[in-house]
């Protein structure tokens, strides 16, 4: 029950980069399960992959193909992780990324393999190299929406988006679509993203821009504080559009647009979190330096306390107060802090705000979108962090994961 979220119903073409879908019969039956993608002859590709020790065979064999230089090919499935296979995982991974190389005659170090859905069952690698064929001849620019489609896992809504940026060479466009619903946390969570445009970017620029646009909402957005073994972000630059970054000034309207479009699928994930009836923006100011404010934010994100008042509608401020004390903010005087719910000032001075009644804060928690607001007082910097409430259903969804 996603809050607040539809899915696109048109994601725009990016010139230059195809993709195709197809049922390899993975792990789901009667829909597709498996994603190719060409980025195109000239492309450049950006690419930041999970930092879980225990991560998947695809992420090694992605950043390998990576840091060798001229990637051009993805091959995403849903279903299974290929995460804690061991050798025989790298084997499968490998195997189908020559498969790829095959069918599309380049070297398998052009392709990047890309898995999300169960840990630990073995990968069915001849399922995906036999439709390799026919997903390669299925290939075409505005198969954006059926890509969207075929990565869900637990997600309940598709989620993609599009933008247009006028560059002083001419419009480029972006779409990016993304999966994930739970096992979300920065650095980054079970999500896969992968965003295109027809700008013609070096790989150095546009690895820069990705990883600035992903601090700014992949990494900023928790549904559980899990993170997962299979994470990726990519983008790509087809370059067919033949518009460069021809000034700061260009460069900075490709980064608010790769921004603003990350970000649209960072909260997307949030707002289909398992289980997730309301969406959750903890901001944080008047902190002393940047990672200050993120660990209070983090704190008050991912207690389950908070979450689970947050789903009640309860207004039990005193669980955000406890989450900030915890934070580890040194020398914190409790009476230079603010809390505000949907702009009602529950806390001040060290205790409830005066003014506060509980009316005012039983329908500030049960809105649909909630903004908790935290200031506290000791100096200039902020941070910002998406969230969700805890639900029944999580434990449910969760439980019946693998049934």
């Amino acid at each position: 029950m996603a809050v607040a979220l539809q899915a696109p119903t048109h994601l725009a073409p990016i010139s230059g980069i195809r993709l195709a879908t197809c049922a390899a019969g993975i792990r789901y039956q009667g829909r597709d399960d498996l994603v190719l993608i060409d980025a195109g002859s000239d492309a450049t590709v950006a690419a930041l992959f999970t930092t879980n020790a225990f991560c998947a065979a695809p992420v090694q064999v992605a950043r390998s193909h990576q840091a060798a230089g001229a990637p051009r090919w993805l091959l995403i499935n849903a279903g299974n992780a290929n995460a804690g296979t061991g050798s025989a995982g790298l084997a499968a991974a490998h195997a189908t990324c020559a498969a790829v190389g095959q069918v599309a005659d380049c070297a398998a170090q052009r392709v990047l393999p890309f898995s999300t859905g169960v840990i630990g069952e073995p990968f069915p690698q001849e399922r995906v190299c036999r439709v390799l064929p026919d997903l390669y001849a299925a290939l075409r620019e505005d198969a954006w929406l059926a890509a969207a489609q075929a990565i869900m896992t637990t997600d309940t809504v598709l989620k993609g988006a599009s933008r247009t940026v006028t560059l002083s060479g001419g419009p480029v466009t972006l779409t990016g679509i993304a999966k994930g619903s739970g096992m979300i946390h920065p650095d980054m969570a079970t999500m896969l993203g992968f965003v295109g445009t027809d700008a013609r970017i070096d790989e150095l620029q546009l690895q820069a821009l990705l990883q600035r646009a992903a601090e700014q909402s992949f990494n900023a957005i928790t549904v559980d504080g899990d993170t997962s073994t299979n994470d990726a972000l990519v983008c790509m630059a087809s370059g067919a559009s033949g518009v460069t970054l021809q000034s700061g000034a260009d460069r900075a309207l490709l980064a608010d647009a790769l921004n603003a479009l990350c970000l649209e699928l960072a909260e997307a994930i949030v707002r289909d979190g398992e289980g997730a009836t309301k969406f959750v923006r903890v901001d944080v100011s008047g902190a002393r330096d940047r990672a200050e404010a993120r660990r209070v934010a983090e704190a008050v994100a991912l207690s389950p306390l908070v979450k689970t008042a947050l789903f009640a509608s309860d207004p039990n401020w005193g669980r955000i107060l406890a989450a900030i004390g915890r934070a580890g903010v040194e020398h914190l005087r409790i009476d230079g802090v603010e809390i505000f719910v949907n702009g009602v000032r529950i806390v001040a001075d060290g205790g409830r705000a005066p003014a506060y009644t509980e009316a005012a804060g039983q329908q500030a928690f049960a809105a649909e979108e909630i903004d908790i607001v935290i200031n506290l007082g000791r100096g200039t910097a902020a941070y910002r962090k998406y969230t969700c409430d805890f639900s029944y259903d999580y434990v449910r969804i969760n439980a019946d994961y693998r049934s």
